[in-house]
C-alpha cells in the first residue's frame, strides 16, 4: 500500500530563490501545455497525448533556456498533471456533472512540483534531502521513513513554508484481530455519534476563528493593490487559514486513529458532500465544509487499510427517519433533534437512532458479502 510522509524543509535564501524559479518554470510549462492542447483541439479537432507533449520538451528547452534549471522528470510530471486534469474533465462530462475545464495557473497558483522516480535522495544521518538542480536542503525528520520511496513532492504553503512529501510503498501493519463493530453517524451538532452512545463533539474550528479572520480580511480589503502593506496583511489572513486547517487535520487524525485502534468493523455513511452543498443546504454549507466529513472518511479508510480493519460505507438515505427498533419510517425536520416513533413509541436522540440504523445496514451488507 502507498503511504505518505510529510516533513518541513528549511532552505537557505539561495535555495528559496531556486525553488521559486522551479515552481515558476513548472507553472509556465503547465500553461503552455494546456494552451497547446486547447489550440490543437480548436483548430484540428484532435487530442494530443501526454507522450506526444513530452517529446516536444527537447525543442522547448532550446526555445526556452530557463527550463534547463528544472530536472527532466519534474517537467514530465507537469505533462502528467495536465493529462490527469483532462481525464477528470472528461469523466465529469461523461457522468453529467459540471465539467470544469482545466484552468490556466495564475501567478502564485502553482504550489508544488514532483520528482516521480529519481532526482532526489534523503540523507537521514545528516537530516538533509538532496534534490537535483537545487542541492541539499535541511529537513526536520520528526519520524522515520518506512518502505520504498517512490515519489518526492516539494510544496509551498501560502505562508511561504516549504514541505517535502515522500510517497512510499509500505507493508501493512495489522493490529490484533478485533471483531467489535461500530456505526457512526456524522453530523453538525456533534461531529459524530457512535452506535454505543459515545459522542464526539464538533470543535467548529472555522466558526471559532471566524471573527478574527473577518477582521483580518476587512483590513486586507482596505489596502491598496500592489502595496507592501497589502502583502503583509495577506500573509496574516493566510496564517489564520493555515492555523484553522492544521487544527482540523490534527483533530481528524486523532479521532480516526482512536476508532481504528478500538474497533474491527467501522460502518460510516457514504455522504455526497457536493450534493449536500446544493440549494437545499445553503444555510449550512459553511458548517458542512468546517466539519470536513470527506477528509475524515478518507483518513479513516487509509488508517483502517494499514491496520487490517474493515470500513464499510453505506447509503445514508432515511437512516435518520427510520426507527431503529421497529423499522417504520417517520419524517423529521432538520430542527427536530429527538426521534419519536409513532408506531412503537421509541424515543431516542435523532443522531443516535441514525447510528444504530447505520450499524444494522452495515452488518447486513457484511453478512451478504
Amino acid at each position: 500500500m502507498l503511504k505518505t510522509f510529510k516533513y518541513r524543509l528549511y532552505p537557505s535564501k539561495k535555495q528559496i530563490t531556486t525553488l521559486n524559479q522551479t515552481l515558476e518554470e513548472c507553472r509556465k510549462l503547465y500553461n503552455h501545455l494546456l494552451k497547446e492542447r486547447k489550440n490543437i483541439w480548436e483548430k484540428d479537432k484532435k487530442s494530443i497525448s501526454c507522450f506526444e507533449q513530452c517529446n516536444t520538451f527537447k525543442q522547448l528547452k532550446t526555445d526556452k533556456p530557463n527550463l534547463k534549471i528544472v530536472h527532466s522528470q519534474v517537467l514530465q510530471n507537469v505533462a502528467i498533471r495536465i493529462e490527469l486534469a483532462f481525464q477528470s474533465f472528461f469523466r465529469r462530462v461523461k457522468s453529467g456533472e459540471k465539467p470544469g475545464y482545466p484552468r490556466f495557473k495564475g501567478k502564485f497558483r502553482y504550489d508544488s512540483f514532483t520528482y516521480p522516480q529519481s532526482g532526489f535522495k534523503i540523507i537521514e544521518d545528516k537530516s538533509v534531502v538532496q534534490l537535483s538542480q537545487i542541492g541539499k536542503i535541511k529537513i526536520k525528520l520528526h519520524r522515520l521513513i518506512e518502505g520504498n520511496i517512490k515519489t518526492c513532492t516539494i510544496s509551498k504553503t501560502a505562508t511561504n513554508k516549504w514541505h517535502v512529501t515522500f510517497g512510499c510503498e509500505v507493508e501493512p501493519k495489522p493490529l490484533p484481530q478485533n471483531t467489535e463493530e461500530i456505526g457512526i453517524d456524522m453530523g453538525l451538532e456533534s461531529f459524530a455519534v457512535l452506535s454505543n452512545g459515545e459522542i464526539i463533539k464538533n470543535p467548529r474550528f472555522f466558526r471559532r476563528g471566524e471573527k478574527i479572520l473577518a477582521k483580518a480580511q476587512r483590513k486586507f480589503s482596505k489596502q491598496e493593490k500592489g502595496s507592501i502593506k497589502r502583502n503583509k496583511v495577506c500573509k496574516v489572513v493566510a496564517h489564520i487559514h493555515e492555523r484553522i486547517a492544521n487544527k482540523r487535520l490534527d483533530f481528524i487524525h486523532k479521532n480516526a486513529r482512536n476508532l481504528v485502534n478500538r474497533f474491527g468493523i467501522i460502518i460510516i455513511e457514504d455522504l455526497s458532500i457536493n450534493n449536500m452543498k446544493k440549494d437545499n443546504f445553503r444555510c449550512i454549507n459553511k458548517s458542512i465544509g468546517d466539519a470536513a466529513w470527506r477528509m475524515f472518511a478518507d483518513l479513516l479508510s487509509t488508517k483502517a487499510e494499514e491496520a487490517a480493519r474493515k470500513v464499510i460505507k453505506i447509503n445514508p438515505a432515511y437512516t435518520s427517519q427510520t426507527c431503529s427498533q421497529c423499522g417504520q419510517r417517520h419524517k423529521l425536520k432538520l430542527s427536530e433533534r429527538v426521534f419519536e416513533c409513532p408506531y412503537c413509541h421509541l424515543s431516542l436522540n435523532r443522531d443516535f437512532n441514525a447510528s444504530l440504523n447505520i450499524l444494522s445496514l452495515g452488518m447486513k451488507r457484511l453478512a451478504s458479502a
